[in-house]
């Protein structure tokens, strides 16, 4: 099973970029879902994190700005981020809990950068 994320990149403040993350393998469904991120220094914080039934949770520096969704058909889940800020620069972590045929895993994708800089 494989967790990979995409859609990282470097954009001017105010600007957007939409990251994406998709479970592959022999994955039966997927059960939360969610973003997270890690600046240089700093402890990896949560960005936004989905559920089942898309019921969501936001970090409170991102309440407004970002939205994240999900496609349990496809187990695939996005984040479009409006109105970045340079304080939103780290690396983006996708994770979600997954359910193979011997239960429930957690699962971690290998990051990808977001740089938001003039």
């Amino acid at each position: 099973v494989q967790l990979q994320a995409s859609g990282g990149g470097l954009v001017q403040p105010g600007g957007s970029l939409r990251l994406s993350c998709t479970a592959s393998g022999s994955v039966l469904s997927s059960d939360v879902m969610g973003w997270y991120r890690q600046a240089p220094g700093k402890e990896r914080e949560l960005v936004a994190r989905i559920g089942v039934g898309s019921s969501t949770n936001y970090g409170d520096s991102v309440k407004g700005r970002f939205t994240i969704s999900r496609d349990n058909a496809k187990n695939t889940m996005a984040l479009q981020m409006n109105s970045l800020k340079p304080e939103d620069t780290a690396l983006y972590y996708c994770y979600a809990r997954l359910r193979r045929s011997d239960g429930l895993h957690d699962y971690w994708g290998q990051g990808t950068q977001v740089t938001v800089s003039s």
